[in-house]
């Protein structure tokens, strides 16, 4: 055990790092990628992007869930050191055995590796669905490391590699991953005592961490403040809210679902709730960011970022959320189609958080559709991003909620166009005339993610794939000829 980094005002965050129990007074917004390289000097765990998009920096995050220690992938260059109090933290150091573990292994056997620097994140990500109780598939293994990019192999050796690891994990029944991982010798054995280790050292914690002062600044998983203000966020006082257990947890109320703000996206998309009313949900989560990033990033923080791009923010205008603010004891809800007053400035007091996110669960007969345009096929902030939600009656749209991102200052609900929609039948026509009605509905400026034609164009093209997604009776080649 040490401690690290003492002051005269201590504040202790304490955690296991591999083998090692940790007790700091650093600040609680030190980067875990710093804390692992400059203070614990490990170096396999490198510095990349510093954004959470290349993987180079990632790490295992174990924690108890119904009893059982589950671990998740991160990525530590936007995860603060008060995001990891009480939980055990596992770098590419703490993977390694007399011999190569089964992903080390697989790497080498396929010659997946060519510079080197993104081999560790890669390793790392392997090994951690090797600790998952996810079915063993090509699929789930490839989204696995979703978030780990290589910039010499061209990714078919690593690919082959992931394969490997995934094939070996066929046989494992129901036997729990860590015992299976461990007996089977593909990880290493100090991980067996883990969960008693980090039992003892939750019942020995004094508490969450806490705020010094009245004006904290609020934070959830990190992924949007700590690209934001990277260099700031390492001194700032910081009220921890990702752990908070009144924060967490999706539920159904009748016909209305709450999510927790501190819920993650991961949460959201391996929710029963969402499962069973969102038969895409699968394709719509593939669209936001990687799988490190949704298992750290919240739904609230990427609300409140009001970002005009943000995913999440377009998905639920569509479906006309509530958000559920409150100050201590004095709560109050904002329509989230209220909630965006122009670029950044939101009716928000700087005191409130957020405490939880409403909407209204869509029946059999309602259907919505996301779609998004970015740089990259995936995991990459979007161009433009739009969602459609209508509830139906056979053929005839009796409510719709369309949304828009990147062609407007705030993430765009476009009351005109979804006001046009109700009462209407599916048709090529009215689609037709939609389009034209939506170009009056928004102002897209040029920047660095295109032009305000390109913007245009883009929704144009999104509109027309949620029609052919969501009526498919719709002649999609005649669709498609329809232009801006």
């Amino acid at each position: 055990m040490s401690i690290l980094g003492a002051s005269n005002n201590l504040i202790l965050i304490r955690f296991i790092l591999n083998k090692k129990e940790i007790q700091t007074a650093l600040p609680p917004g030190t980067l875990l990628l710093d804390f692992i390289r400059y203070h614990q000097h490990q170096m396999g765990t490198k510095i990349g992007c510093r954004e959470g998009d290349c993987g180079a920096c990632s790490v295992l995050v174990g924690d108890f869930k119904n009893k059982n220690l589950h671990y998740q992938s991160a990525t530590s260059c936007l995860t603060a050191l008060g995001n990891v109090h009480g939980k055990h933290v596992i770098s590419i150091e703490g993977l390694n055995m007399a011999e190569l573990n089964l992903a080390q292994q697989a790497m080498k056997d396929e010659s997946a590796t060519q510079c080197g620097f993104c081999t560790p994140g890669f390793v790392v990500s392997l090994s951690g669905f090797c600790l998952t109780e996810q079915e063993p598939t090509e699929e789930n293994v490839l989204a696995a490391i979703s978030g780990n990019i290589c910039r010499c192999t061209g990714y078919k050796s690593i690919e082959k590699a992931a394969g490997t690891v995934c094939k070996s994990l066929e046989n494992r029944g129901n036997e729990s991953p860590i015992d299976f991982a461990i007996r089977k010798n593909y990880l290493p054995q100090y991980l067996t005592e883990i969960p008693a280790r980090l039992l003892a050292l939750k019942q020995n914690l004094n508490g969450a961490l806490q705020p010094k002062t009245a004006k904290p600044k609020f934070l959830g998983g990190g992924t949007d403040l700590y690209v934001q203000q990277h260099e700031t966020m390492h001194h700032e006082d910081i009220d921890f809210l990702f752990d908070q257990s009144d924060l967490k947890g999706i539920v159904q109320k009748g016909d209305i679902c709450e999510i927790g703000a501190a819920s993650t996206v991961t949460d959201m998309l391996e929710s029963p709730v969402f499962q069973a009313y969102f038969p895409n949900l699968k394709q719509i989560g593939k669209l936001v960011s990687s799988e490190p990033i949704r298992n750290i990033a919240t739904i609230a923080g990427n609300i409140i970022n009001a970002s005009p791009i943000g995913d999440l923010s377009i998905f639920f205008l569509a479906l006309d959320a509530k958000i559920h603010l409150k100050n201590g004891n004095e709560k109050r809800m904002v329509p989230l189609r209220s909630l965006y007053l122009g670029y950044k400035n939101l009716d928000r007091l700087p005191e409130e958080i957020v405490e939880k996110i409403s909407f209204k669960l869509p029946d059999e007969q309602s259907k919505i559709n996301f779609e998004k345009v970015c740089k990259r096929t995936h995991l990459d902030i979007a161009s433009v991003n739009s969602a459609l939600f209508v509830e139906l009656e056979e053929n005839k749209i009796l409510n719709a909620g369309l949304s828009a991102g990147g062609v407007g200052p705030v993430p765009l609900f476009l009351p005109k166009s979804s006001a046009f929609l109700s009462g209407k039948t599916v048709s090529i026509e009215l689609l037709e005339e939609l389009l034209e009605l939506i170009q009056t509905e928004i102002s897209p400026i040029s920047d660095v993610r295109g032009t305000e034609t390109y913007k245009r164009t883009l929704l144009h093209q999104l509109v027309k794939a949620h029609f052919s997604v969501m009526f498919k009776e719709l002649d999609v080649k005649q669709l498609m000829n329809l232009s801006l």
